[in-house]
């Protein structure tokens, strides 16, 4: 199986680049390489100045590329899917408008994307397959469906539908289909996100929001990348010099205050006059970003649990790692045996484990690490 990266950022911040320039790298050296865009706007052919088309084709010597057309396959294997549901709901005499709500399935474009990133990667025909996410809010909805549609389908399951077999066989494909999706996007030996920002506040709070999402759903964010960085104006004169000092100046608080919040290590790409199109300047960016280091290091770095528990004195202790903000905000609630965890509007259950189920929440607080929750048991 071959690794994946997966570059996103908030709409603008250069990610198209950055992932193409990153793949022209790794193909560069040895490495073969397909360089996926699921970004609706399809802006990765523009990057190579090639066009790209729903099959890979390739852009360079050891360097393909293909964009997913997710709308054409929500408009193929969805809707025959979507099709037997119905039918099988139908025939367990549930009412046909609740029927058609059950399939219809929010965000189902992106979940078929992600699936033929993971048919394109199961080819093994690539070492590597660096994929052009969608802006932020996009990708993170992209990255929790797997877990989203296991609720779906499990729902769907308590219904005990009673269907043509063939229905039955569609569901529980769909549901282990959907289980090797999230177990590929949470295993750190395959998959990375390479998290692509400007020096600009509102861009950094939105990166640190994104942080703690995808750490609350156990994936691993192994690079962060600030680009268009202003290069330092030396001593040069003038109006225009001190313009970029001026703006530089004000970019290097932006980057202080993303260290104090946790984000201590970041590579770095400085603005160009020029915009990189084509195979030879995607290369100098990758030059810029990796300098003669490899763009995949051999192994990867694990990542904390998510969840870890501790007990003192009849009174237990649930860690959370995660990264948080001064200004986070932070909600938790019991839903039975689940923890919903809310952070700045990002919400997940996490299954609570055996030993703490029969207790309830006394507290909360964070650190350098994360969230601790504190719990007791209940009274007999």
């Amino acid at each position: 199986m071959p690794r994946l990266l997966l570059f996103t950022g908030k709409g603008g911040v250069g990610k198209t680049t950055l992932a193409a320039a990153t793949a022209a790298r790794l193909a560069a050296r040895g490495r073969k390489t397909l360089v996926v865009s699921t970004d609706p706007a399809h802006s990765l052919a523009d990057a190579f100045a090639r066009p790209l088309s729903g099959e890979p084709a390739e852009i360079h010597h050891g360097l393909d590329g293909v964009q997913i057309d997710s709308r054409g396959l929500v408009d193929g294997v969805w809707q025959e899917l979507r099709g037997k549901l119905r039918s099988a709901l139908a025939g367990a005499g549930i009412d046909a408008l609740d029927a058609e709500e059950l399939t219809v399935l929010p965000g189902v474009d992106e979940l078929l994307a992600l699936t033929e990133v993971q048919r394109l990667a199961e080819l093994d025909r690539w070492h590597t397959v660096v994929v052009d996410c969608g802006p932020t809010a996009e990708t993170l909805r992209l990255l929790a469906l797997p877990e989203a549609v296991s609720g779906y389908l499990n729902r769907v399951w308590q219904l005990k539908l009673v269907g043509p077999r063939g229905t039955v066989e569609s569901v529980r494909r769909l549901a282990a289909h959907v289980e090797s999706l999230r177990a590929l996007l949470t295993d750190p030996a395959l998959t990375g996100v390479r998290l692509v920002l400007t020096p600009e506040r509102v861009v950094v709070a939105e990166a640190r929001r994104t942080l703690s999402s995808l750490a609350l759903r156990g994936i691993r964010v192994d690079g962060v990348i600030v680009n268009r960085l202003m290069p330092a104006p030396g001593v040069w004169r003038g109006a225009a010099a001190a313009w970029m000092r001026t703006r530089r100046r004000e970019q290097d608080a932006v980057l202080a205050e993303l260290a104090e919040a946790g984000v201590r290590e970041f590579a770095k790409v400085e603005h160009r006059a020029v915009e990189p199109v084509g195979r030879e300047a995607l290369l100098e960016i990758a030059g810029d970003l990796y300098g003669e280091g490899d763009p995949l290091p051999d192994k990867a770095e694990g990542i904390a649990p998510l969840l870890e528990v501790s007990e003192m004195e009849g009174e237990y202790r649930l860690r959370v790692a995660m990264p948080l903000g001064a200004g986070s905000r932070v909600d938790l609630a019991r839903v039975d045996d689940d923890l919903a965890i809310t952070v700045d509007g990002f919400r997940r259950l996490v299954a609570l484990p055996e030993v703490l189920r029969s207790c309830h929440i006394t507290g909360a607080e964070s650190d350098a690490r994360g969230l601790v929750v504190s719990l007791t048991r209940r009274p007999a």
